[in-house]
């Protein structure tokens, strides 16, 4: 605990930290300490291998108890980011999704203005094996990769999680983003979308879009990468899915 003064506080918020399936104790405990070190608050696991709590995670978090004090747990990844308005996906893999990466700093300053604008945001990390997959991915507004040495650039848990949670306490002390004006609009959240995807979908697969049903999957994806681009309010959400109702309602002879 060198260099560690507890008299001092510091405003802890920021980026949801979500862990999807991690299968360490340890590596949960190192992801607290980072984000403790670098004011980060709100850490949420996924179906954690081990159950939680999990004493491994609390001796490898340096007592960075107040974070894994306040860990929730959720059963889906849809779950964990319902009520937030902007998600990164973490991952140094190709994947064959139309979205835009993001380095750590450019994410930090995005985030950022997010934060002023008043939208919640989060940041997924997966598991240690395989990391995050293909539909976890598509849950997102955009990729997080961070750069490293292309013949050897895994990184663990905890290394990725503070690398991300550095760049975003150096971007903390420059200006925030501005406050939303009146009546702009914070994006809408996964919960929202999630909705309206669900709404969409079911009207095309009752009228025979998603065919064949091995590309039903891959088409999905697709559809719901174009909406995530379109970085959509709770009102635009909304007023599609009244289009959506407006344009399958049987009429009346």
């Amino acid at each position: 605990m060198a260099g560690t003064d507890r008299s001092r506080s510091m405003p802890l918020g920021g980026p949801v930290i979500v862990l999807v399936e991690p299968q360490l104790g340890e590596n949960i405990g190192a992801c607290a300490r980072a984000m403790l070190n670098f004011g980060l608050r709100d850490l949420r696991l996924v179906r954690p291998r081990d159950g939680w709590p999990n004493d491994k995670a609390v001796a490898a978090s340096s007592r960075a108890t107040e974070i894994l004090d306040n860990v929730r747990l959720y059963s889906t990844t849809t779950a964990a980011i319902a009520d937030l308005g902007f998600v990164l996906a973490a991952t140094a893999r190709p994947r064959d999704m139309k979205k835009d990466e993001l380095s750590p700093r450019r994410a930090a300053a995005r985030l950022r203005q997010l934060e002023g604008a008043g939208a919640a945001a989060g940041i997924l990390f997966g598991r240690e094996a395989t990391g995050l997959d293909s539909d976890d991915v598509a849950l997102a507004d955009a990729i997080l990769s961070i750069p490293a040495n292309p013949a050897f650039a895994s990184l663990n848990l905890g290394q990725a999680v503070l690398l991300t949670a550095y760049e975003w306490f150096l971007a903390s002390s420059g200006p925030a983003g501005r406050p939303a004006a009146g009546g702009q609009q914070a994006p809408a959240t996964r919960d929202e979308l999630l909705g309206l995807f669900e709404h969409l979908e079911d009207e095309l697969d009752a009228r025979g879009f998603l065919k064949p049903p091995e590309k039903k999957p891959r088409m999905i994806r697709n559809i719901r990468n174009l909406f995530h681009r379109a970085a959509l309010t709770g009102q635009e959400v909304r007023t599609l899915r009244g289009v959506v109702t407006a344009l399958t309602r049987h009429r009346k002879v």
